[in-house]
């Protein structure tokens, strides 16, 4: 039934898509709005929980799959060129808003100190699928586009860490594993750039070679090692996934050319059936669930934190008041997020269904905000919609009578 839902709904999505890319229409919202709509709480169509298996999986597969092709955007070259901008956002932002949010969620959502950092880690990362109209516009700035995309391609695997700790200290641990986890950050990247390399390295040699038709499959093949690889070890999936694909765009350009549209549409699937998947977990009786101060906590979540903390980060960096005003805005919650509060829901600690209850609830009126305003967004920097129809028309008029 799952399979069948979701080929029904991609199937709708293709055919409202050209709609939905000059519209405030997204197809993230059609996705999600399908999976509550059939969620086992409302319908019972799609029979999902949060403990299915499946759930999981997806989620982690899509997050895996969206890092892997965000690092494949851009090289190592490119990151240091233009490192200023991300370093401001990931350096000052991402802890910022990490404590702004805590901060609201213990304030209003009356959560203790252990709690509120930890949906503050987990609320933390952004995910610019959702803003793909801002994101993907040539006409937005590059540097701009740079900026959310090299941020929310970092932040989600810089976040992990503290969604771990805080996540021991909720449950009640003394010994918080920073060992453990500085293993799983270094194999993480060790993973993400030693496989890459080594696979472009025997492409390259004379004893082997890829047809055309099999060309855009060796960057299928590069993420399904690292992810098999980092799953056997225990490494960071996630930050193995961003390094991965930047290794590829920097040692190998050849690779990544050919895989470039191949592995965004792969990319798209897992991440719509993961918002399927995620959709149906919520339901309007979950909803209810949640108290007047949890809806307060999530409008503040993504109004308030964020922008708070990006305006401090960019103070003094040259981006004009248009950027600036985007780059605050556009702090989307994704799959990040939802991956992390799986984790928190499967660890057992007291707190859990309310976090999950929280982050859930602000996942949503994320999606739904962010992803209907990126085309409005992105018309601010349309040149040719800033532009009067008749400005060419006169300018052409008042040369010919000049001469």
């Amino acid at each position: 039934m799952l399979l069948l839902t979701f080929a029904l709904t991609l199937l709708l999505a293709v055919l409202v898509s050209a709609l939905a890319k000059r519209t405030i229409l997204s197809t993230a919202v059609l996705f999600l709005a399908a999976g509550i709509a059939l969620g086992a709480d409302t319908t019972g169509v799609l029979d999902l929980h949060a403990d299915t298996p499946i759930v999981g999986v997806l989620a982690q597969l899509a997050l895996f799959a969206v890092l892997f092709t965000d690092g494949m955007r851009v090289g190592w070259a490119d990151l240091r060129s233009a490192w200023r901008l991300p370093g401001r956002a990931l350096g000052w932002g991402l802890p910022l808003t990490l404590v702004i949010t805590a901060l609201v969620a213990h304030v209003v959502a009356g959560l203790g100190w252990p709690e509120s950092l930890l949906i503050g880690a987990i609320l933390a990362p952004t995910d610019p699928v959702f803003a793909s109209a801002l994101v993907g516009n040539d006409k937005v700035p590059a540097r701009l586009r740079h900026l959310l995309n090299v941020e929310s391609g970092v932040n989600d695997g810089l976040a992990l860490p503290f969604v771990i700790v805080f996540l021991a200290v909720a449950a009640g641990s003394h010994e918080l594993p920073l060992g453990e986890l500085a293993v799983e950050i270094t194999l993480g990247l060790l993973i993400g750039v030693l496989i890459p390399v080594a696979a472009i390295l025997l492409e390259r040699s004379r004893f082997f070679a890829a047809s055309p038709a099999y060309e855009p499959l060796n960057g299928v093949a590069i993420g399904l090692l690292v992810l098999a690889v980092a799953e056997v070890t225990h490494a960071n999936l996630f930050l193995a996934a961003f390094a991965a694909g930047i290794t590829v765009a920097t040692f190998g350009p050849r690779q990544r050319a050919a895989f470039e549209h191949f592995g965004e549409n792969i990319a798209e699937l897992l991440k719509l059936a993961a918002l399927l998947v995620f959709g149906a977990l919520i339901s309007p009786a979950f909803l209810a669930e949640i108290s007047w101060q949890g809806w307060v906590f999530a409008l503040l979540a993504i109004f308030l934190a964020r922008p708070v903390a990006l305006w401090v980060s960019f103070l003094r960096s040259g981006l004009d008041l248009r950027e600036q005003a985007a780059a605050m805005w556009f702090g989307p919650k994704g799959f990040a997020s939802v991956v992390y509060g799986l984790l928190v829901l499967e660890s057992g600690i007291a707190a859990a269904d309310v976090v999950f209850h929280l982050v859930a609830v602000t996942i949503v009126l994320s999606i739904v905000l962010h992803s209907s305003t990126d085309v409005v967004i992105a018309r601010w920097f349309d040149d040719a919609a800033e532009t009067p129809a008749w400005h060419g028309v006169l300018r052409r008029t008042v040369r010919a009578v000049r001469r």
